[in-house]
Parts: C-alpha cells; sequence; structure tokens
C-alpha cells in the first residue's frame, strides 16, 4: 500500500474517532434542552426497535423544555414508556398527543458526574486514536519491508503519523475543556 495511502487512512480513522466523541458529547445534559438528548433513545413501536427521531418530531420551544410530537399518535405511550426507561433522568408529561420533557436545574453532585462521564468518553476517544497511530506505523513498516520505501522514508511518515496523533489528542482535549466548562457553568 502507498504510504501517503497510509497517511490518509490513518487520518480518516482518527477524524471518525473525534466525530464519534462529539456525537456522544451531544447526548451529555448540560442543563439546556437539546434534540441530541433524546434523539437517539430507542422505542419499542410498530413491533420493532425504532430510533425516537423516527417517530417523532423533537423541538425546542424555550431553553429548557423538549417538545416532542409523534408522527402517529399511537406511538406517544411507546415513546413515553421509553424516555422513562432511559437514564435521562427526566419525567415526560404527556398532553394529548404532545410529550413535553421539562429539564430540570441540575445539581453540583450531578455536575461532577457528568465531567467524569465525558472525561472517561475522551479517554476512549484518545485509546481509538492510539489505535489508528498503532495501525498506521505498522503499515508503514509493513511496506518499508516489502520495499516500497526507504528507512529514512520510515522515520518521515513515524514522525508525521505522531504529529496527527499529537493534533487530535489537542483536539480532543479543548473539545473537554469546553463541554466540561459549558456542565459546570450554573
Amino acid at each position: 500500500m502507498d504510504p501517503d495511502e497510509i497517511l490518509l487512512e490513518t487520518e480518516a480513522t482518527m477524524e471518525k474517532s473525534f466525530d464519534y466523541m462529539n456525537h456522544e458529547f451531544s447526548a451529555v445534559r448540560t442543563g439546556k434542552a437539546s434534540p441530541a438528548l433524546v434523539e437517539n433513545i430507542d422505542v419499542e413501536a410498530y413491533g420493532a426497535q425504532m430510533k425516537l427521531k423516527q417517530l417523532a418530531l423533537i423541538t425546542t420551544p424555550e431553553p429548557r423544555l423538549l417538545v416532542i410530537q409523534p408522527f402517529d399518535g399511537g406511538t406517544t405511550k411507546d415513546i413515553e414508556k421509553a424516555i422513562k426507561e432511559s437514564k435521562i433522568g427526566i419525567n415526560p408529561i404527556v398532553d394529548g398527543k404532545i410529550i413535553r420533557l421539562p429539564i430540570p436545574q441540575l445539581s453540583e453532585e450531578r455536575r461532577r458526574d457528568l465531567v467524569k462521564g465525558i472525561k472517561q468518553m475522551c479517554e476512549e476517544a484518545r485509546v481509538r486514536i492510539r489505535s489508528a497511530r498503532r495501525d498506521g506505523i505498522d503499515a508503514i513498516k509493513k511496506s518499508q519491508k516489502e520495499g516500497h520505501i526507504s528507512e529514512d522514508d520510515l522515520g518521515n511518515y513515524e514522525k508525521e503519523i505522531q504529529k496527527l496523533t499529537d493534533q487530535f489528542v489537542k483536539k480532543i482535549d479543548e473539545a473537554f475543556a469546553m463541554k466540561e466548562a459549558d456542565i459546570l457553568k450554573v
């Protein structure tokens, strides 16, 4: 495999790891209403598991309120049950065919627990980044053994991969700092 392709593939894998972490961050409650908080809740409807965003329109008419409007009124009870069983800690209020989710103020202890959770997500992302680095370096070494690149080029490509790794770890740290500040802000 071409060493430049290996670099691009390694960078793409690192980018996916970072994007996945950011997607996970969006589901962490910060005290503000966000559709990302509930859109991926699994709902048992029509005899199958479906994501809430496939069954209803989720809006935020106020900063501390989510409104869920099912496309089919018959799924209202299923959605309510799924929200109660999820671990978001918000009790739904059913008003006819509309479900309201008032977002309560977070306690200081709950904020610290959320910070621990995002810290864990960051560490998992760092592990995926380091795994991509290892895979990239292994591929470069294999390419060098096959005679596609020289010993000097091997060192240069390893430095490039390390530079990518450092760059993505820094992005993870910055994202963590921003999310932590958002959670701890009262």
